[in-house]
């Protein structure tokens, strides 16, 4: 199982799929990183030698902004938003859609789950 940037890749996928399982490298920046490896997309992981997967890795290093310093820079950036008390940071605060969605109908996962009527409501008594 090939190991880069602290995460195992499935052997049994195409390098440009596998490459995906990393947090910050979508299908268009795995096929960018291949070219510039010059290892073909379609070649499954597991017939990479090491060789191989030291130009990718030396690759990704490159380029960073990749797993962990990717996760807390998008994360310091929510937090700055917070803080300024924006408009944004107010709904990331209130966990509500940040992107101008409607809220009165859908929204459920961000929101959650609804909240049902009133569960203690007596009924009238005849």
């Amino acid at each position: 199982m090939a190991r880069i940037a602290g995460v195992d890749l499935p052997n049994n996928k195409q390098a440009r799929i596998g490459l995906t399982y990393i947090y910050g490298i979508g299908e268009t920046r795995a096929l960018a990183i291949l070219a510039k490896a010059d290892i073909e997309p379609t070649r499954k992981l597991q017939t990479l030698d090491e060789d191989e997967l030291n130009r990718v890795r030396s690759v990704i290093d490159q380029e960073g902004g990749i797993e962990g310093d990717l996760r807390k820079e998008v994360g310091l950036n929510i937090k700055r938003l917070i803080e300024i008390q924006s408009y944004r940071g107010l709904r990331h605060r209130r966990s509500l859609p940040v992107r101008g969605q409607r809220t009165h109908t859908n929204a459920r996962t961000r929101k959650g789950p609804r909240k049902g009527t009133v569960a203690g409501k007596k009924k009238a008594t005849k």
